[in-house]
């Protein structure tokens, strides 16, 4: 008999494959034509993973935020940030920066100078998760997290280990505090791994695969490497190992905001002239700019 406070899966969204920035290559499963958002995420990326040969990394250079936040999680590489508020540093394999652009900000985002030289691999994670309109004219702020500093749980047989960057899991609790309830996690199942994750019923939730293959929910669906998993109305999500080598995926869940969403390239508002001030601010200079010496790294 199947649980009802377990999640079913609902539908299966298949990332697509294209070029971003100054042409790094993402796998994305939204925004796309079929799906603009699911809220309050307005956009998952998976940076790579990409093999870059001396001289051919390429990033994203300056750039405005407005009205959202973004979550840049490395799981390969190096990238290199700085911003319009004199902030800047490296990310290194294991690290997250959750950044509330709130009223706006300017951002630069490359693979390390490194890396850049010489070659390597990059892989990792950019997410983009809405604020409410109370919070859209936030002053910025950065949360960054090292490896070590994330906290990690384990299941008893150890076949299951969680990241926990947002959210909680096997009595393990999240160090970033965030503007609205999230779940973040980064979840590894090997052979035999079968665990169920409780999560507040008013959480939307999502599970993205990344590696291996794993069964979502109580049936015998099986998410494989670059599928999300929506999933439906319940109190936990059940996940349970599939496929011969180790899986890895990404589970996501947030509290709607059920507010309208107008949005434009790196600016996401609640209304049309909201959109037109957020582009007017940026022309004119309101946001400023990134004062460098020289090209990032």
């Amino acid at each position: 008999m199947t649980d009802t406070g377990i999640r079913p899966v609902t539908g299966i969204i298949s990332a697509q494959r294209q070029r971003e920035g100054a042409g790094f290559v993402v796998r994305r499963p939204f925004p796309t034509g079929q799906v603009s958002y699911v809220d309050p995420f307005l956009l998952i990326d998976e940076m790579g993973p990409s093999d870059y040969a001396p001289g051919e990394a390429v990033g994203a250079p300056d750039h405005p935020h407005r009205g959202f936040e973004t979550v840049t999680y490395m799981l390969e590489g190096e990238f290199e940030h700085e911003d319009s508020a004199g902030h800047k540093g490296t990310l290194r394999p294991g690290d997250v920066q959750w950044m509330t652009a709130g009223g706006g900000i300017i951002h630069a985002e490359m693979p390390s100078a490194r890396i850049r030289r010489d070659g390597g691999r990059v892989h990792g994670f950019q997410i983009w998760i809405n604020l409410p309109a109370a919070d859209k004219m936030h002053v910025p702020r950065y949360q960054e997290l090292a490896a070590a500093d994330i906290p990690v749980g384990r299941s008893a047989d150890g076949s299951a280990e969680v990241r926990i960057i947002a959210g909680e899991a096997l009595g393990v609790s999240a160090a970033i505090d965030t503007r609205i309830p999230i779940t973040f996690q980064d979840w590894t199942l090997r052979a035999g791994a079968d665990v169920r994750i409780d999560l507040p019923a008013s959480e939307q939730a999502m599970v993205y695969v990344f590696g291996g293959a794993l069964r979502v929910g109580d049936g015998d669906q099986v998410v494989g490497d670059g599928q999300l998993a929506r999933l439906g109305a319940g109190d936990s999500v059940r996940l349970r190992h599939a496929g011969s080598g180790p899986a890895r995926a990404l589970l996501l869940a947030g509290k709607p905001l059920n507010e309208p969403v107008v949005r434009y390239g790196p600016f996401v508002m609640n209304s049309e002239a909201e959109l037109r001030q957020a582009f007017e601010d940026y022309h004119s200079g309101r946001m400023g700019e990134i004062t460098r010496q020289a090209t990032i790294g």
